[in-house]
C-alpha cells in the first residue's frame, strides 16, 4: 500500500513527536536508543546523512571488494569502506562515486559492473536500466551506459536489479507505472493480459491510476547487456525489490491502494512467491483480481498495513541460524524490518512474520547482509527525510555458525520447474507434460501447468480442451482457452480480430455440459471464473444459452463459502437471472461486515430482473446505511459509483414510484451512536475482568464462531480492527491476536483499553501557538505539515497541523478505543466473541483442540 516508498501513510506517533521537537536541530538520524532489536542484536547508528549536501539515502549495495554503494533518492551514488565495530563514519568517509547518474532506485554488483535501475520521474535523465563501469582501471566508476529504457510516469516505477538463480541474467523489478518495453515471444508472461471484469469496473474515485490497464507491475529477466527483455511475472502494484533464496525461488513484498481501505477489493500488504509467467492480479480501482481468483496466484503471507521497500535474505549473516535463513522484508511508514519465515508447502510456501527490528522513526528503505563481514546495513531516508545508514550485528551466545546452502529436495518443486520449462517456448512434448497436472491440488503446479498449455499453438489443444471427460482438468483448460484465444474488450485495437462468435458458443457449450453441483470448491471458483473471462471477453450470447448458464449457476448460490457467492453474485447479475435480487438481499441483510454487503450491492448495481417493490426498497435503505460506513480516501467515492449505477437501472416508473426514499438524505452517525442501536432496549452490565476471566477459564470450548464474527462486527470492532481479509487499519490487526494474547489479556485489553495502549495507535494531544488543541494519532507527515487522524472510526477526519506552530505536544495517556463495548452483550455472546478472536476465524484451531 505504497507510493513507492514516499507516500507516507501511518508514520509511528514517535515520529511525529521526534520529528516536531528536532526539526530544526539539523541532520541526526534516529538515535540506537529509540531502535529495538531482538535479544543479542546490536543496532549500530554509522552515519546521519547531511541533507543538504548528500540528499536522502534509498537503496544499498556491495561492490566485489565489500564496500557499501548507496544512492540518495534525487541524488547520486557514494561509496563507503563499512567502518570496524564501535566506529561512526564522518563525511569524509562518504566518497562521491564520479558516475554522472541520478535516481537510482535500485543496484547490484554483477557481471563486474554496477547495475542500475534509475527511476528519475523528475525526468533529468531516462528511466531504465543502466551499466556503470571503471573506464580506467583507477577503482572509480565513471562510464555510465543506458542500456535499456523503460517508462516511468512516477516513482511507481523502475527499481530493483538482482541476478536471476541461474547467473545468466538479471531480474528488473518495476512498478505499475512504467511502460513496457518491447519484449521477447520467449517471456514466461504469455502477453494475454486483460481487465476481465465481467461487471463495468469502476475506477479510482480519486483519479488514481485512471486509464491505467494490465499488466500492472512486472519482473523482468534481462540479459546483461539489456537488449533482451522478458516478462517474467506481472500484475503488481509497486514493488521496490525481490530477493532469491538458496532453492533459487524468487519472493518480493507488494502492497494495495491505501485509498480503498475497508473495500471488499482491498488487499493487504503481502509477500509474494513469484514464480515463472505469475500474474498477481493489480487492476486499478475496485478491479483488483482477489486472491482466490484463477487466472491469478496469492501471496503466501498477509503482512498488513504498511509501505514496502526493500527485502533481502540474511545468507552470508553472522546470525543464528533461523535469521540466517529469514528473509527480510522493510516496511517504510511503520518503520519495521520483519523477519519472515518460509517453510514449503507443497511446491510454494507457507510463511510467519516477526519483528526484527523497529524503530520510531525509522522509514527504512533498504537492506543488505555484507557478505565480507556478515553484518547486515540498512538505511532510512528517502522522500527527503533525514536519512541514516546502520549497522546490525549478533553479539550473543548462540552460535553463529554457517547454515549449509544446499537446496533442499522437494518433488512438487520438481514437477513445477518442469512445467515453467516449458513457459516461453512452443514443445511439442509440452501438452502431454502439462495436462496431467491441470487438476493439480497444488495451486502453483496447477498453474504453471496452464501457462504451459497457454504457450502452445491452440490447434494442438483446443479440441482437447473442449472434448476433456474429467471437469476437474476441463474448467482449468476452458480457462486457458478463454484467456488465449478471446481479446479483453478493454484492450482491442482497430487491428483486433472480430469475436469469434463460435469459439464463444464453443467454450458456454463446455461449460454448460459440467454438472457444476458435482464439482469441488475450488473447481466450482474456477469454473465461475472462467465462465466470467469468457463472457467478458466474446460477449453475450444467445437467450438459449443465457438460460442454460443461469440454470447452471443458480442452484449454487448462495453457497457456504463467501468467495464462491462473489463471483456467483457478479454471473448471475450480468446474466440477468430472476432469482439473484432476493438472494443478494438476503445476504446484504445477513452479512456481519460492511465489505461483504458492499461487494453484494456492487454486484446488483446494473440487474433489472427479478426487483420487486419491496426489495427495491430495501436495496436503496442500505445505501442509506452505508452512508455511515468508513473507509479509505476513496470509500465514499465508491459507494456514490454503486447507488449511482443503481438509479441509472431503474426504470422511469420505478424512479418516480421511489422519488420520496431515492430523495432522502441519510442521517449521519459515528460508529458508537451505531453500536448504540445495534443494542438498543438491552439491559446493560459492567462486567468486570475477574468475572469474565473465569467463565472464559472454562467457558470457550464449543462456542458459536458465527455468533463470534457477529459480536466483532456489533461491538464496531471492523471499523479500526482488521480481521483476515476484512476490517479498519488505524488500530492493530488482530487476525493473529490468538497467537499473541490469552483470553484473559484479550478481555483484559477490551475492559481496561488505556491500561496498556500500543505506541503506534497512542493518541497524542497537540497545543498550537494560536491556542486550539487536537488530538488524534498521526498518520503522515510531510515536510512542514503533520496530519492527525481524530476519528479513529474514520480514516478520513484529519486535521492538518504546521509542525512550526506547535506550541506544545504530549502523549494522550487515554486509549483512542473507548470503554464499555461489552456493557450491552450478554456473556454468551462474549465468550463467543473472545473465541473467534482466540481462533483467528479457524474453528479448528490448535486452542480449541487441547
Amino acid at each position: 500500500m505504497r507510493r513507492s516508498f514516499f507516500a507516507l501513510l501511518l508514520f509511528p506517533l514517535f515520529a511525529s513527536i521526534t520529528m516536531a521537537a528536532e526539526a530544526k536541530s539539523g541532520n541526526t538520524a534516529t538515535p540506537i536508543d529509540r531502535i529495538t532489536a531482538p535479544p543479542g542484536f546490536q543496532v549500530e547508528l554509522l552515519y546521519s546523512v547531511p541533507a543538504d549536501t548528500q540528499g536522502s539515502w534509498v537503496n544499498l549495495c556491495t561492490d566485489d571488494q565489500g564496500r557499501l554503494l548507496v544512492s540518495d533518492q534525487f541524488g547520486g551514488l557514494y561509496r563507503i569502506t563499512p567502518p570496524p565495530v564501535g566506529k561512526t563514519l564522518t563525511a569524509d568517509d562518504v566518497q562521491k562515486v564520479p558516475a554522472e547518474i541520478r535516481a537510482v532506485n535500485g543496484m547490484v554488483w554483477a557481471f563486474d559492473a554496477l547495475y542500475v535501475g534509475v527511476n528519475d520521474y523528475e525526468r533529468k535523465i531516462p528511466s531504465g536500466l543502466y551499466r556503470i563501469t571503471d573506464s580506467n582501471g583507477d577503482d572509480q566508476l565513471d562510464k555510465v551506459e543506458l542500456l535499456h529504457e523503460v517508462k516511468s510516469n512516477s516513482d511507481h516505477g523502475v527499481h530493483a536489479v538482482l541476478p536471476t538463480p541461474d547467473g545468466k541474467a538479471l531480474y528488473l523489478v518495476t512498478g505499475n507505472n512504467t511502460t513496457p518495453p518491447p519484449l521477447e515471444a520467449s517471456s514466461p508472461v504469455r502477453q494475454v493480459w486483460g481487465e476481465d471484469h465481467l461487471l463495468p469496473s469502476m475506477p479510482d474515485g480519486r483519479g488514481h491510476n485512471r486509464g491505467v490497464l494490465a499488466p500492472g507491475g512486472i519482473i523482468y529477466r534481462v540479459s546483461p547487456d539489456g537488449k533482451q527483455f522478458e516478462a517474467y511475472a506481472n500484475g503488481f502494484r509497486n514493488v521496490f525489490d525481490a530477493a532469491v533464496n538458496r532453492d533459487g525461488e524468487l519472493f518480493t513484498y507488494d502492497a494495495d491502494m491505501e485509498y480503498d481501505f475497508n473495500t471488499p477489493w482491498y488487499r493487504p500488504t503481502r509477500i509474494c512467491h513469484v514464480t515463472s509467467g505469475a500474474e498477481f492480479g493489480w487492476r486499478n480501482g475496485a478491479g483488483k483480481r482477489m486472491p482466490f481468483y484463477a487466472d491469478n496466484l496469492p501471496g503466501i503471507l498477509d503482512i498488513g498495513p504498511g509501505s514496502p521497500t526493500g527485502v533481502t535474505f540474511g545468507y552470508g549473516a553472522k546470525f543464528p541460524a533461523k535469521y540466517q535463513d529469514a528473509l527480510y522484508a522493510l516496511d517504510w511508514s511503520w518503520g519495521k524490518l520483519y523477519a519472515v519465515h518460509l517453510e514449503p508447502s507443497g511446491s510454494s510456501y507457507t510463511a510467519t512474520k516477526e519483528e526484527f527490528v523497529t524503530g520510531a522513526p525509522l522509514p527504512i528503505t533498504d537492506a543488505i547482509i555484507n557478505q565480507h563481514d556478515g553484518a547486515m546495513y540498512f538505511t532510512i531516508g528517502g522522500r527527503r527525510v533525514q536519512s541514516g545508514l546502520y549497522r546490525v550485528t549478533y553479539v550473543g551466545d548462540e552460535s553463529t555458525k554457517p547454515v549449509p546452502g544446499n537446496t533442499t529436495e522437494n518433488e512438487a518443486r520438481d514437477i513445477r520447474h518442469m512445467l515453467e520449462a516449458f513457459h516461453g517456448k512452443q514443445d511439442p512434448a509440452a501438452i502431454d507434460a502439462a495436462w496431467p497436472y491441470l487438476a493439480d491440488e497444488d495451486r502453483f503446479i496447477r498453474f504453471a501447468a496452464r501457462t504451459a498449455v497457454e504457450h502452445q499453438p491452440l490447434e494442438s489443444w483446443e479440441a482437447k480442451a473442449l472434448a476433456e471427460s474429467d471437469p476437474a482438468k476441463q474448467v482449468t483448460a476452458l480457462l486457458a482457452l478463454a484467456r488465449v484465444s478471446g481479446v479483453c474488450p478493454q484492450h482491442r485495437t482497430d487491428a483486433t480480430p472480430a469475436v469469434d462468435t463460435a469459439m464463444r458458443d464453443k467454450l458456454l457449450d463446455a461449460v454448460t455440459a459440467i454438472n457444476a453441483q458435482q464439482l469441488d470448491l475450488t473447481q466450482q471458483l474456477i469454473l465461475v471464473r472462467t465462465t466470467q473471462i469468457i463472457l467478458n471477453r466474446f460477449g453475450r450470447p444467445d437467450q438459449e444459452t443465457t438460460d442454460k448458464l443461469i440454470a447452471q449457476f443458480d442452484p449454487l448460490f448462495p453457497a457456504n463459502s463467501a468467495e464462491l457467492n462473489w463471483l456467483l453474485c457478479e454471473t448471475l447479475a450480468w446474466l440477468q437471472s430472476p432469482t439473484v435480487a432476493e438472494k443478494a438481499m438476503a445476504l446484504i441483510q445477513s452479512a456481519p461486515t460492511q465489505e461483504e454487503q458492499m461487494q453484494y450491492a456492487r454486484s446488483i448495481r446494473l440487474l433489472t430482473a427479478g426487483w420487486t417493490p419491496e426489495l427495491r426498497t430495501q436495496y436503496f435503505e442500505w445505501f442509506l446505511k452505508a452512508a455511515n460506513y468508513k473507509g479509505g480516501a476513496s470509500f465514499d467515492k465508491f459507494i456514490e459509483f454503486i447507488r449511482n449505477d443503481a438509479v441509472a437501472s431503474l426504470s422511469e416508473s420505478e424512479q418516480q414510484s421511489m422519488k420520496e426514499l431515492l430523495a432522502r438524505k441519510p442521517v449521519k452517525k459515528s460508529a458508537l451512536e451505531n453500536l448504540g442501536e445495534i443494542f438498543a432496549g438491552r439491559e446493560t452490565k459492567e462486567w468486570t475482568l475477574d468475572e469474565l476471566s473465569a467463565a472464559a477459564r472454562t467457558g470457550l470450548k464449543q462456542r458459536n464462531f458465527a455468533n463470534g464474527r457477529k459480536m466483532f462486527a456489533a461491538a464496531g470492532c471492523y471499523a479500526c480492527h482488521r480481521f483476515g481479509d476484512q476490517g479498519g487499519m488505524t488500530g492493530p490487526d488482530l487476525t493473529s491476536a490468538g497467537r499473541r494474547y490469552s483470553p484473559h489479556d484479550l478481555l483484559d485489553q477490551v475492559v481496561n483499553p488505556s491500561k496498556v495502549i500500543n505506541d503506534q495507535f497512542s493518541a497524542i494531544n497537540v497545543l498550537t501557538i494560536d491556542g486550539k488543541v487536537h488530538s488524534g494519532v498521526v498518520v503522515n507527515l510531510n515536510g512542514d505539515s503533520m496530519t492527525l487522524n481524530t476519528d479513529l472510526t474514520d480514516p478520513n477526519k484529519r486535521v492538518n497541523i504546521n509542525r512550526n506552530d506547535i506550541e506544545e505536544m504530549a502523549v494522550s495517556k487515554v486509549s483512542a478505543m473507548p470503554v464499555g463495548l461489552f456493557k450491552s452483550m450478554t456473556q454468551e455472546e462474549i465468550l463467543d466473541l473472545i473465541a473467534y478472536l482466540i481462533s483467528g476465524g479457524d474453528s479448528q484451531h490448535d486452542y480449541f483442540q487441547k
